[in-house]
């Protein structure tokens, strides 16, 4: 035991000494937190709104008062007819028109709204919110509740997606690294020879990273609870015993990738094509996977960060129990004992 916990300051030595590698461990985490929270966001802010009316009334004064008081729009002309707004909306000018009809009333919404579109996810919003905050009147019989999320704030989808991915990254990628550096410099043969057995000297390097996965991990809540003030409606507990199981299958999947890979380099490239791609695109991350064509879907269904990302916006914004959560983490625990199966089975098989 003595060895081993030699083995394992060892390690982390090496860890802490790189500084380059400690300002990625925790620099990366704060600097997408930060990006995904305020900067790279879905919410509708400051669209370019031309107003076209060629008589105004009290009632579509009131309408465009109201699109002009909100948050979400900036009025930036008020033109005579549709096609100057067509005009200024191909010229980049702006976002959006609205077309007030002539018999416009309280009970005639006569109207057209005519929308940049090149970017249909967020012509679709612009054109929901306007529609929402232009006839929300006294007598409208609309009363829409947004649950778990009152303010629509991308930060609610983000973090559990960045949690997913930044874990997976930091365990596998790192710890694959780590046992191809020892590979490829020859000094693995030297471990080996050692009087500690070989799975231990692979845990010992794993032990270090399940360590910085896990501050890693409790940086990203305490920022995503005081800084992005995304809620922990459910147990913190649960929040951190599923981390745990996801924790130990990407370091499996890092020892897998560490099998497979001889050199530094490829150990980077497989991590990339087998973990970030797929996790951005196909974990449901950034798209939805319903609306994902059906080959996508099941090839997402092998995505350990779908699956994790699920239950952490289930436990973290929902609040529910871990009974709702209970496929998930089924899910995550079978890959696990799987994936560190095959990694240490191929492990013993290279090392005769």
């Amino acid at each position: 035991m003595k060895q081993f916990t030699s083995f394992v300051i060892k390690e982390a030595r090496h860890i802490l000494r790189d500084r380059r590698t400690m300002l990625i461990l925790f620099g990366m985490p704060v600097v997408m937190l930060l990006l995904f929270g305020f900067a790279i966001t879905n919410d509708v802010r400051n669209v370019r709104v031309v107003i076209v009316g060629s008589q105004m009334n009290h009632h579509t004064q009131a309408a465009v008062n109201r699109l002009a008081a909100s948050e979400y729009f900036d009025i930036t002309a008020i033109v005579g007819t549709s096609h100057e707004a067509e005009t200024l909306i191909r010229n980049q000018q702006a976002d959006m028109a609205v077309v007030f009809g002539q018999d416009y009333s309280e009970t005639n919404h006569a109207m057209q709204l005519m929308v940049d579109a090149s970017d249909p996810n967020m012509a679709q919003q612009w054109t929901a919110y306007a529609q929402q905050v232009m006839l929300n009147a006294p007598r409208s019989l609309v009363n829409t509740k947004m649950l778990y999320n009152p303010q629509m704030k991308s930060a609610y989808n983000f973090v559990p997606a960045i949690m997913g991915m930044l874990l997976m990254l930091v365990c596998a990628m790192m710890t694959s690294v780590s046992i191809v550096r020892e590979k490829e410099k020859g000094t693995m043969e030297v471990l080996l020879v050692s009087p500690v057995r070989p799975l231990m000297i692979i845990m010992a390097k794993a032990i270090p990273y399940f360590v910085l996965a896990l501050v890693i991990l409790l940086t990203i809540l305490l920022m995503a609870r005081y800084v992005l003030a995304v809620p922990l409606a459910g147990s913190v507990v649960w929040i951190v015993v599923v981390s745990l199981i996801y924790i130990l299958l990407a370091l499996s999947l890092g020892l897998l990738i560490s099998n497979i890979a001889t050199t530094q380099l490829m150990a980077l490239l497989l991590s990339a094509m087998v973990l970030l791609m797929p996790i951005v695109m196909l974990s449901g991350m950034l798209f939805p996977i319903e609306s994902m064509p059906k080959v996508l879907q099941w090839l997402s269904a092998v995505i350990p960060p779908r699956y994790y990302v699920e239950a952490m916006r289930k436990l973290m914004i929902m609040g529910v129990g871990i009974g709702e959560v209970a496929r998930e983490v089924t899910i995550l625990t079978t890959m696990t004992i799987t994936l560190l199966a095959v990694a240490l089975a191929k492990f013993k098989t290279r090392l005769q």
